[in-house]
């Protein structure tokens, strides 16, 4: 878990409870951005289970594993199409950086899709570029 008054894994520079910590609570993401940017904390916090609830139930998995030895460090969004408070889709372009155990380091970069519902946002899938 994320102290309330860390800073957000995001990268927004506000704290953990008052980003994605709210989210992690469950309060929806207003937009779809907010919502990647909490997704990317829940993996730099490990929590499995806040990525399967705002995952799609389309394209939902019956299980999330992650590694343990890999640490989810920085994100950098690219931009956005849609996905405002208006929208019922959006697309988040980003990177997301990572350590390894050995100094091993990687990025994944991806283009998302959200698909807001019954007032929630939801990752449905994306493209890896």
């Amino acid at each position: 878990m994320i102290d309330d008054d860390a800073r957000c894994p995001c990268g927004t520079g506000e704290t953990y409870g008052a980003c994605c910590g709210r989210f992690h609570g469950g309060r929806p993401a207003p937009t779809a951005e907010l919502l990647m940017r909490s997704r990317f904390s829940a993996f730099a916090a490990g929590d499995g289970a806040y990525l399967l609830t705002t995952w799609h139930p389309g394209t939902r998995p019956a299980s999330v594993e992650l590694d343990p030895g890999v640490r989810w460090h920085r994100l950098d969004v690219h931009g956005t199409t849609g996905g405002g408070p208006f929208d019922d889709e959006g697309w988040v372009d980003f990177t997301a950086f990572w350590r390894g155990a050995g100094g091993a380091r990687g990025t994944q970069r991806e283009n998302s899709r959200f698909r807001r519902e019954g007032g929630r946002w939801y990752y449905v899938d994306g493209v890896a570029g």
